[in-house]
């Protein structure tokens, strides 16, 4: 049994439903140690002061968000473990005890809604079968995972877990940014069924641009999929078109060049973007940096862009001395990825000598 349980309730404007919240946390949690913490986020209604007559220690956040609401609970609380779900009784606080049992072989338990029961009218139909789907899907391709509620705001983790992680969104994205911190690092997730009910106040969520908050998220913090693969595809495009420009295909020549040099370009932000990941910590290593530090360190790069700068100065040259019409475009396209090069190898061993 756990030293000491803290939930935390994240609080705005639930005068409806925190009583009964934090009724049921008394009555499920009675052979437990534990601390009630209803974090006000800017209340507007009697909600933080029902909380405190039922015994709860009320934290204000001034900063709206739900990030924002949950640090503060966190940095409050405690307890060894932490139980952290809505005060607008859509989660049945009964439940958390098969979280915090699944804890003995995990590092973050959350309670899964789509693998449990979904009480009619708590969950639009856009959002369940369109909208947390999309989002769950992306997560799970993006950072190879296997979580079939990533959004659920029922979880349990040790407080010595969430420390171990970095917050710097504030807003809803806050929960896919707690579950990519922790895949980064290795940690250890898994879920239990949990009954999912209809909110009893008007609903906070904002479903396109919440949805919007989480993917944003999800593709800044994965430069593969928003650098890398779409600009290997553009410049693979690009060189197809001016591969067709030698062959005789007119049209194709500066469209061509233009890919090229811009897919190039693409990938080369998606390298920076994997870099700085590891040097601000989000990310301990990155198998495509690995590979890049080591068999291209900066004199390499340099021998390489220079290589490619100088070849397609003498193919430009020697083009147009015989007055080859295709050619000197294809080389003041591969003069100009040579000059990227030999930068973007400054540039990149400036920041994995910041890593060192």
């Amino acid at each position: 049994m756990p030293k000491k349980i803290s939930f935390v309730l994240p609080c705005r404007d639930e005068k409806e439903t925190i009583a009964e919240c934090i009724n049921t946390i008394k009555k499920t949690a009675s052979k437990y140690s534990y601390e009630i913490i209803v974090v006000d986020n800017s209340s507007s209604d009697s909600s933080a002061s029902i909380a405190r007559k039922l015994g709860a220690k009320v934290v204000r956040e001034k900063r709206v968000g739900y990030g924002s609401a949950l640090l503060a609970g966190f940095s409050a609380a405690k307890g060894e473990i932490i139980v952290m779900a809505d005060a607008d009784g859509t989660y049945d606080f009964s439940e958390f005890p098969k979280l915090v049992s699944k804890l003995s072989n995990s590092d973050i338990v959350l309670g899964s809604r789509m693998k449990g029961e979904i009480k009619k009218g708590a969950m639009p139909f856009i959002r369940r079968y369109v909208g947390n789907p999309v989002l769950s899907g992306i997560l799970n391709l993006f950072f190879n995972s296997h979580i079939s509620d990533p959004q659920t705001g029922f979880r349990a983790f040790r407080k010595k877990t969430i420390e171990k992680l970095t917050f710097r969104t504030t807003g809803m994205e806050f929960a896919s940014e707690m579950l990519i911190n922790a895949i980064k690092k290795g940690m250890r997730i898994s879920e239990v069924p949990i009954k999912y009910y209809p909110r009893k106040a008007e609903s906070k969520l904002r479903p396109i641009s919440d949805g919007w908050r989480h993917l944003r998220f999800m593709l800044m913090y994965s430069p593969t999929y928003l650098f890398m693969i779409p600009g290997a595809i553009i410049f693979l495009i690009g060189l197809f078109l001016l591969i067709s420009y030698l062959a005789g295909s007119a049209a194709s020549g500066v469209l061509g060049s233009l890919l090229s040099i811009l897919g190039y370009q693409i990938i080369n932000i998606g390298l920076y973007a994997k870099t700085y990941a590891i040097i601000s910590g989000f990310t301990p290593h990155d198998p495509i940096i690995d590979f890049t530090a080591r068999h291209f360190p900066l004199e390499r790069t340099i021998l390489l862009g220079g290589t490619i700068f100088l070849s397609a100065l003498i193919l430009g040259l020697w083009a147009v001395r015989i007055n080859a019409k295709s050619f000197p475009l294809v080389a003041l396209t591969f003069l100009i990825l040579g000059i990227q090069t030999v930068f973007s190898g400054f540039f990149l061993s400036i920041m994995l000598v910041e890593k060192k």
